[in-house]
């Protein structure tokens, strides 16, 4: 859907660049690290704090305000290898770019209340995480750069899934689709691999469900079909018009 609005805008005199959340992974290296020095459950990609938002945070200042000839690089995460790509591989995005779709999970999230992290979701919280700090420790990322990244948001759309449960199922193609690029680094995910991942992401996911932190909320069947959109939670960030401005964060 990115890739689709980037082209159409581009066409219509409006150049436009993606920012993908899931690129700005730390390395696997880098995690292995907060894994043994935060908590083990921090190993796995794609909860705040697992990402290099600093890296973000350049990456977009770049592409909105390039210097004349010198293109912005963005990094490339491999999910085949759960691993950044080699700096080789890095994208190298010319200017000028009057919109940046930035698409990611949980793009725009909002942190829980103490309160409500105190029971734990699914086993893996249970099992995994029976004191909280894991949780406590993503919450608290959305209070900090986290919130810096997703207030350059113009403008936040969330595509709202049916269901947690549909969610997972998604996911599952999402990993047929891996395996037939893989480098082969790592073996694909079995059933109980896949679901021990995607618990990691529940809690969140539930969450946002709820909050609805954006401006438009799309709601999507089962088969992505989007059934209509309303106003989201976070509709007051911005009162601006959306038309005739460059530089804007989507």
């Amino acid at each position: 859907m990115a890739a689709r609005l980037a082209r159409d805008l581009t066409r219509t005199g409006c150049p436009t660049a993606i920012l993908s959340l899931d690129d700005f992974y730390l390395r696997r290296s880098e995690r292995i690290v907060l894994a043994r020095d935060v908590h083990p459950l921090l190993m796995t990609r794609g909860v705040p704090g697992t990402h290099e938002v600093g890296l973000a945070l350049r990456s977009l200042a770049g592409l909105l305000a390039p210097r004349d000839g010198v293109p912005t690089i963005v990094p490339v995460f491999d999910k085949a290898c759960d691993d950044r790509a080699p700096e080789s591989e890095w994208l190298h995005v010319g200017g000028p770019i009057h919109v940046v779709i930035l698409e990611g999970w949980c793009v725009g999230a909002r942190p829980q209340l103490a309160r409500e992290l105190v029971q734990p979701v699914n086993e893996l919280e249970r099992e995994e995480d029976p004191d909280g700090r894991w949780r406590r420790y993503v919450n608290d990322q959305l209070s900090g750069s986290y919130s810096e990244l997703f207030a350059r948001l113009d403008l936040c759309v969330l595509l709202r899934a049916p269901s947690f449960e549909i969610i997972q199922d998604w996911r599952a193609e999402q990993e047929a689709g891996l395996q037939r690029s893989r480098r082969g680094s790592l073996p694909p995910m079995d059933p109980n691999a896949l679901h021990r991942f995607i618990s990691h992401y529940e809690r969140l996911t539930r969450w946002m469900r709820r909050d609805e932190p954006a401006d438009v909320v799309v709601d999507l069947n089962a088969k992505r079909i989007p059934l209509g959109c309303r106003v989201g939670s976070a509709a007051s960030r911005s009162n601006r018009p959306l038309s005739q401005e460059t530089g804007r964060v989507y």
